[in-house]
């Protein structure tokens, strides 16, 4: 399926369009004045990876397509820091309030806040637990989970049988369990029957890539012998990597990855990786910029979709993702995500694609 033909219909009372501008990033600002812009909030966990970049970015571009200007704070895996800028946020002026949570229960407080100072909170990518939140905005993270087993199994060395390495992403996301849960999902039938075994499993901290390897180089250091690596996100994928590197053992072992980030397309494209997913954050993060001002602005909005936080239910739009291999990785050079120079410009011309028109 080409992410680029689905459509997301949302009754919002507006197109939703693709932000093309340079999104505009501050770390605060003073209070607006009643005949200032519109004012949204963006709390993110971090921004030392690449993909939150383009989210702010993204996010930021749209709103301000609207006639919002974006407050951005980075809390660099902060619990205590993320809350004091949620708090910040709301000094400044802010309509609405986005949050993509470093820990998905301890911003449970910060939505308190928001809720008790009258302002809508639109929870971004990760869903906020235990919250009254407004609107969750996101991919299908089950599904990503399902496409990452599925594919694993399927591209064994014997397909549906043999011994693969477990890495979850961090325990604090409530994302790194719904991507669990989606790979457990896939992979039952054939752990049932003994067919797929896992020899060894973690979860790695705060998803650092170095965490991956410690967790790599144990699987490799207790002498079992194995033919894939689940892991979650292309980061960790690329601390398995390097593990598997050291030892020999790069493109000899399956190594799974999402959010097709450039190192992970390099990866594929050299094969020492064998797939990403792709989320379309172009489309996910404008969306969310649609959203977070008519929020702001009051306006009715229908999810799609609902997600679960505790007992409860929030409403929720969920959009879809790709997977990428070695096959359809110029599927993203086609949709702008990365350039074809980024991604094939160290390898030699005869292992290079044709480059697109």
């Amino acid at each position: 399926m080409d992410i680029r033909n689905i459509l997301m219909v949302i009754s919002l009372g507006l197109s939703v369009l693709i932000g093309l501008a340079v999104g505009r990033n501050s770390g605060g600002g003073a209070a607006s004045s009643g005949s200032g812009p519109l004012l949204i909030g963006l709390s993110l966990d971090t921004l030392k990876e690449a993909r939150w970049q383009r989210d702010r970015d993204m996010f930021a571009a749209r709103c301000k397509e609207l006639g919002a200007d974006v407050l951005v704070n980075s809390a660099n895996g902060d619990d205590s820091q993320q809350a004091k800028d949620v708090q910040s946020l709301l000094a400044a002026g802010c309509k609405t309030i986005v949050i993509a949570p470093h820990d998905a229960v301890a911003m449970s407080a910060s939505v308190d806040a928001c809720k008790k100072a009258g302002v809508p909170v639109l929870s971004y990518d990760r869903l906020i637990q235990n919250a009254n939140l407004d609107l969750y905005v996101s991919f299908d993270n089950v599904n990503v989970g399902r496409q990452q087993g599925k594919y694993l199994v399927d591209h064994l060395p014997t397909p549906g049988k043999g011994k693969i390495v477990r890495i979850y992403g961090a325990p604090t996301d409530n994302n790194a369990k719904l991507f669990k849960q989606g790979q457990d999902e896939a992979l039952k039938p054939y752990l049932d029957r003994g067919d797929v075994q896992v020899v060894h499993e973690d979860w790695a901290e705060d998803w650092k890539p170095e965490n991956a390897k410690r967790i790599c180089n144990a699987a490799i250091a207790s002498g079992k012998t194995f033919d894939g690596v689940l892991a979650s996100n292309d980061g960790t994928a690329g601390g398995a990597i390097q593990a598997l590197s050291e030892s020999n053992l790069a493109k000899k072992v399956l190594v799974t990855g999402q959010d097709a980030e450039l190192a992970a397309c390099q990866r594929i494209a050299a094969g020492t990786q064998a797939m990403t997913i792709y989320k379309p954050l172009k489309q996910v993060a404008s969306l969310a910029g649609d959203l977070a001002v008519n929020l702001a602005k009051g306006k009715p909005i229908v999810a799609t979709a609902t997600a679960a936080v505790g007992n409860a239910q929030v409403p929720a739009v969920l959009h879809e993702t790709q997977v990428i291999t070695k096959d359809n990785l110029m599927d993203v050079v086609k949709d702008g995500f990365h350039t074809y120079e980024d991604i094939y410009g160290s390898l030699p011309d005869n292992q290079r694609p044709p480059k697109p028109q």
